[in-house]
């Protein structure tokens, strides 16, 4: 479905969608406005960034340490919101320092603006989800758990979706510049690592599990999103300390190739596929001219006699 323009969903949230979780999700937190990716290399860049960036964000060490605990997931998971509440724009703002020179923060304010209620509504999501389980866990009415649980379950599923797609365009910010969501992704691994590193806290783990599970997803995140933005800057011109208004014009979808040949000459050749029993392979060896459409009779085998022996 073709997605209207200035419109946030672009039309793809329809009532259908929303007995979906996974077809909302992909309709709320990955917009109509937020662009699409330059080349496959990228995309599969970003791929793999979701995915490290997924267990830096969960924490294996969490499952190897005490095994799967929703509500503790969830807990983490409202703390990470939080700190990416505050983190992110301070580090969007960051950039339009740095951007200063190269043209004005009026010109990227309606992406901003989608940027951030995009993370408003993602960390809204979450904090209902946690206060759903913790209302579940504390009724005591059947009838109460039952309408609270499959709310619950729905709104989880709505969130862990929308979750991968927030990861992959880190709250719409590639409207504002390419290269923020490989940045903010970085920023955000490392932030996850470093409390750790500094306080020394393994969460019970052994020094090389420690280290491998802190240290693993952020080097692999780092390595990634370093990748993904000097291929922005050498096929695309996409500098990360250059104001978007700068960048060369990113260049369209390559058209599809229009069929050979004239749309007006017939297909050549036999259509019928029809071949002479007696001529080999189709052909008749006595053709006098070999692109001769019309192949005369066979000629015999012996010479002509006059009929009447003279």
């Amino acid at each position: 479905m073709a997605r209207t323009r200035g419109s946030w969903t672009g039309g793809t949230l329809t009532a259908g969608a929303v007995l979906k979780p996974h077809d909302a999700a992909r309709a709320v937190f990955h917009p109509a406005w937020i662009p699409q990716s330059l080349d496959p290399s990228v995309e599969r860049l970003k791929r793999f960034r979701v995915i490290a960036g997924a267990v830096a964000s969960l924490g294996v060490y969490t499952f190897v340490e005490g095994g799967f605990d929703l509500t503790e997931l969830l807990e983490n998971a409202m703390t990470a919101s939080v700190v990416l509440l505050f983190l992110t724009p301070l580090t969007v703002g960051a950039m339009l320092w740095v951007w200063r020179r190269g043209g004005t923060v009026r010109q990227l304010r309606a992406p901003l603006l989608r940027s951030l209620a995009l993370l408003v509504l993602f960390v809204g999501c979450v904090a209902a989800v946690l206060l759903l389980v913790r209302t579940v866990n504390a009724s005591g009415n059947v009838a109460g758990i039952i309408g609270f649980g499959m709310l619950m379950l729905w709104l989880l599923a709505f969130t862990a979706s929308g979750a991968v797609r927030v990861s992959g365009n880190f709250f719409g910010t590639a409207a504002v510049h390419r290269c923020l969501p490989p940045l903010l992704a970085l920023v955000t691994s490392w932030l996850v690592a470093v409390p750790d590193l500094v306080t020394g806290d393994l969460h019970g783990l052994s020094l090389t599990l420690g280290i491998v599970f802190i240290l693993g997803a952020p080097v692999t995140v780092t390595a990634i999103a370093l990748l993904e933005m000097r291929r922005l800057k050498r096929r695309y011109g996409i500098r990360l300390n250059a104001h978007p208004a700068t960048h060369p014009p990113v260049p369209g979808p390559v058209p599809p190739m229009p069929p050979a040949g004239s749309p007006h000459v017939p297909p050549q050749g036999n259509p019928y596929g029809y071949r002479y029993p007696y001529a080999p392979n189709g052909q008749y060896p006595y053709a006098a001219h070999p692109q001769q459409p019309y192949t005369p009779y066979p000629r015999p085998p012996y010479p002509p006699q006059h009929p009447y022996g003279g």
